[in-house]
């Protein structure tokens, strides 16, 4: 079967959107609705590495009861944030780097976030996802965040063909029309973690199961 093409996916993208409306939306977006506000973008994406959403979103909530801002935060302990994000995972690597990026933005950035991905990536414990999913959610910059999700379902539709997530990046900067590259990510995490699964996903489910080469599906329910 042919993959998924730029023809075929604006409806692709439409039917995906129907689809998870029923679910919650990311944690990372669900905070920039509530509060419009890079900083708080920022921690609870850095919360988000290897952590499901349910554990971050409550980690993060204890998190802005001890500040809002990089000056807020800056005032507190290491060992306040720990116990305020645990049991979020790498909970210790996640409060010093919160800690040492509010300090830095303080100190170099005038306690605001930057909006340049070279400034974004030399904050501790950033990287590319971190950065994108930043300038996107945070500033409305046109930037594509590539986790396992969106790497998984892009090669599984057959819409790239790339080994890892840095790689379908740059496929999709190449490929993804810039009006889908902030939604591309909100759309398939959410559609990643409740209905095109890693493991046997629920292609019976799936309105678009029809369109979809499945590239790489051993089984599905």
């Amino acid at each position: 079967m042919k993959g998924i093409d730029n023809q075929l996916l604006p409806n692709i993208l439409k039917e995906v959107e129907a689809m998870i409306s029923p679910f919650d939306v990311p944690v990372v977006t669900y905070f920039q609705s509530k509060t419009r506000n890079p900083f708080i973008v920022l921690a609870s994406t850095m919360l988000s590495l290897r952590t499901k959403d349910y554990v971050t979103r409550k980690a993060t909530e204890r998190l802005l009861k001890l500040g809002t801002s990089p000056r807020e935060l800056a005032s507190v302990s290491e060992e306040k944030i720990e116990k305020a994000i645990y049991p979020v995972g790498f909970y210790k690597t996640k409060a010093k780097n919160i800690k040492k990026t509010a300090l830095i933005l303080n100190e170099k950035h005038n306690g605001k976030v930057p909006n340049r991905m070279e400034e974004l990536l030399a904050l501790p414990g950033v990287g590319r996802k971190t950065a994108n999913l930043v300038l996107g959610e945070g500033f409305g910059i046109p930037a594509i965040c590539v986790d396992t999700h969106v790497h998984r379902i892009s090669n599984r539709w057959g819409y790239v063909k790339t080994s890892n997530p840095e790689e379908t990046e740059m496929a999709l900067r190449k490929k993804l029309p810039k009006k889908y590259w902030i939604i591309y990510n909100t759309l398939l995490v959410t559609f990643g973690q409740n209905i095109c699964v890693p493991i046997s996903p629920f292609c019976s489910k799936c309105s678009i199961s029809q369109k979809c080469p499945k590239i790489g599906v051993e089984s599905s329910r």
